[in-house]
């Protein structure tokens, strides 16, 4: 979840939501690679989850990170809710889960050394107290009321709203982690372009990152339980986005979407003002029964567009949102499979090629098969590995034309970031498959055995 949004002065024209969009275009030596990943902490001796306050919890964690490594705190209403440095920041999720926002980096060889340093400084800070972590799309064993709801304010709006729109949203608030990645885009025809392969393909990666198997201490039957999740949150905010491949689709057309969903919040002097179900729209012409006569400024703007949830999504960058959370080489390889694709221009016309003709009804059933079946999904007549081993060999592809090395030059590019993905295809086997062959085998159905053998 996203921090308060700052800048920008009054919204005076409804040109200026697009402007907003549009002031993202970047000329490619630009494009940058952010990528951010949630985990779940929890005791070491209980395997419970951390709260907010004690000797071993999340306040500890943070101010852990900011006394001795140098982070900038972020507070609201006394408590320390995230950190800032060096363009990245810490945030946390609804149940605690802990996020970092990686800083806009140039190539996935600086993403894993980023992701490096930051789980070196939390287990530094979490073996003197007895913390874990630990990276899956879903709570293993842990209940609702196990899980405390962080004192953030935009939380405790969202927590209540979130059982008058669906049946799934508390679930996906508390007891979630995801893996995603940002990239940019050039001009409003090459973000339309990667829109289009983001969502079509965002399926392929729900299904090679699936690791979540698990709900409340026994299997659920779905490869990706976090996916499953989002299909019952809120239809308003969710989805795959037909819209994104008819004619027309452009920032304007994105604005007009974000326009109708619902608003959470406004955020004011630093508290969150109740504005649930309200209209944007409203907003702009000063009829919001939250801030009668009041008008919106451009940080609402960007307020309100954190507030929508689709399998891809766009702001001044496109977040990739279809993975869950998962191990270390997870965590590099999912903006390497993004980067490859994307980055490339031959890369992303070949995705584009792939999946042109693919209809709005293949496209959902791709949606829900992946999270449900991961790589033994179908679709026209192949299996979702087979499809995936396309996928893959275009992004590796684009990565050999990227050509950036690492390691001082002894490393060519960025492909070996994709290895994990290639082993899953070869195999057939998700992260959700290997942690079911352990529970039903040497693990005798004992779930507790996943904190030892898959923490960080």
């Amino acid at each position: 979840m996203s921090i308060p949004q700052s800048g920008g002065g009054l919204i005076e024209d409804r040109n200026q939501l697009a402007q907003y969009l549009a002031d993202g275009c970047k000329p490619p030596e630009n494009w940058a690679i952010g990528t951010e990943h949630e985990k779940f902490g929890y005791c070491l001796k209980s395997h419970k989850p951390l709260p907010y306050d004690g000797a071993c919890s999340i306040r500890t964690m943070l101010e852990g990170l900011r006394d001795r490594f140098g982070w900038a705190p972020v507070e609201e209403g006394g408590n320390i809710i995230g950190l800032t440095k060096d363009g990245a920041n810490v945030s946390l999720e609804p149940g605690g889960q802990l996020e970092l926002s990686g800083a806009p980096l140039k190539t996935i060889h600086g993403t894993c050394d980023e992701v490096n340093e930051h789980l070196r400084e939390v287990k530094s800070v979490g073996d003197e107290c007895g913390m874990g972590f630990i990276g899956l799309g879903a709570a293993p064993e842990w209940t609702h009321d196990d899980m405390p709801l962080m004192p953030k304010g935009r939380y405790r709006l969202m927590d209540g709203y979130m059982q008058k729109v669906g049946t799934h949203g508390r679930q996906m608030m508390r007891r979630t982690c995801t893996v995603q990645v940002n990239l940019d885009w050039s001009s409003e025809a090459d973000m339309v372009q990667k829109f289009r392969v983001a969502l079509a393909l965002q399926p392929v990666a729900t299904a090679l990152f699936a690791n979540s198997p698990f709900f409340e201490g026994k299997p659920n039957g779905w490869q990706s339980w976090r996916a499953r999740i989002w299909r019952d949150l809120d239809s308003a905010r969710t989805g795959m986005l037909p819209f994104v491949f008819e004619d027309g689709m452009g920032f304007e057309r994105y604005v007009d979407y974000v326009l109708d969903v619902p608003m959470y919040f406004v955020y004011r002097d630093g508290k969150y003002i109740d504005a649930l179900g309200m209209s944007f729209r409203d907003f702009l012409d000063g009829n919001l029964p939250a801030l009668p006569g009041e008008k919106p400024t451009l940080s609402d703007w960007a307020d309100h567009l954190t507030t929508v949830f689709p399998e891809a999504r766009i702001k001044k960058f496109m977040e990739m949102r279809g993975a869950d959370g998962g191990p270390w080489r997870r965590i590099c390889a999912l903006p390497a499979f993004w980067v490859g694709l994307m980055y490339d221009q031959t890369a992303l016309d070949s995705s584009w090629d792939l999946v042109k003709d693919w209809t709005v009804e293949e496209r959902a059933a791709l949606h829900h098969d992946a999270a449900k079946f991961g790589l033994k999904a179908e679709f026209r007549g192949r299996t979702m590995r087979d499809l995936a081993r396309d996928v893959l060999e275009i992004s590796r592809s684009g990565l050999v034309g990227r050509a950036r090395p690492g390691a001082g030059g002894l490393i060519a590019d960025e492909t070996h970031f994709l290895n994990a993905l290639h082993e899953s295809v070869e195999t057939g086997q998700t992260p959700s498959d290997e942690l079911l062959a352990r529970y039903h085998g040497e693990w005798g159905g004992d779930l507790s055995r996943i904190y030892a053998e898959y923490s960080y």
